[in-house]
């Protein structure tokens, strides 16, 4: 096992502001408000309103933190957060985000490649998936306590190996250049862009490479809903709600929040559509 040197959480944790440089990806459309991104979630380990993980989160503690990679990988690996934190890779990304709920956001990540971390640990030939799980502390996470409409803890997701790998996977430690906060999933989440926002799991504790499809929260929950793959497609409705359009967070005015179409793959096809060659994305929605 081989294990990252450990820093002071308390002196990462204190940093006025995060060290990043500029990552390759960028967007055209206005940044939603931080105090949207910061008090519009879903984090259903804090509370099932979208107020709820602002509000409640407050006595969270995700420091110390290490994250764990293992299954079937050469170099097993245990880093701790803020040992990546301080070894200046931190990107900066500015992403659309879509939500299943068809709502979105264009929000600026800082965080590292998820592909250079798999690296890391050296992915072996039966390796197909990664799987990721979250962290159970129902002591610190109200939601997680049981009750009506609690899920099945930890939370889990996952994806094909190849999509872990593509350039657009980011893990985030961060958010507007400072430390990410407890709402929006501290002290690192996944965030894949091309894919509805319930694949981003949050407070993430482990990733382990797997041969074969791991189960995910949401497909567990209601497999006719939520599918493994959950690439952002308008023409693949939810069974209650259409695709087809996404009210966009922070838009309001006097009329209210304004509207648009929603994009194939979130406006992400040129960089994954090529994962998708062939499969009909009405069955593998």
């Amino acid at each position: 096992m081989a294990a990252a040197g450990l820093l002071g959480g308390s002196q990462i944790a204190s940093a006025a502001g995060l060290s990043v440089h500029p990552g390759p990806f960028n967007a055209s459309e206005p940044l939603t408000p931080r105090e949207d991104v910061t008090h519009y979630n879903n984090f259903y380990e804090f509370g099932l309103d979208k107020a709820d993980p602002a509000r409640l989160s407050g006595g969270f503690q995700p420091r110390p933190w290490t994250l764990t990679i293992d299954g079937a990988v050469a170099r097993p690996l245990t880093l701790d957060v803020d040992t990546l934190i301080a070894g200046g890779a931190l990107e900066s990304r500015v992403y659309r985000m879509r939500c299943v709920e068809a709502w979105s956001m264009v929000i600026p990540w800082d965080g590292v490649p998820l592909a250079d971390i798999l690296r890391k640990a050296e992915p072996q030939g039966s390796a197909k998936y990664v799987a990721f799980q979250s962290v159970v502390r129902p002591d610190q996470m109200p939601g997680q306590r049981g009750g009506l409409g609690s899920l099945d803890w930890p939370y889990v997701e996952g994806l094909r190996l190849d999509e872990a790998m593509n350039p657009l996977s980011f893990l985030a430690l961060g958010l507007y250049g400072d430390l990410l906060p407890n709402q929006n999933g501290a002290p690192l989440r996944l965030v894949t862009p091309w894919k509805y926002g319930f694949k981003g799991i949050k407070s993430i504790t482990r990733i382990t490479l797997v041969s074969e499809m791991p189960p995910t929260t949401w497909n567990r929950m209601a497999s006719n809903e939520y599918g493994f793959y959950a690439n952002v497609n308008p023409e693949v409705d939810h069974p209650r709600w259409s695709q087809a359009s996404e009210r966009i967070i922070g838009s309001g005015g006097f009329f209210g929040e304004t509207r648009k179409p929603t994009q194939m793959f979130n406006g992400y096809g040129a960089q994954v559509a090529q994962l998708y060659a062939g499969m009909d994305l009405r069955k593998f929605y």
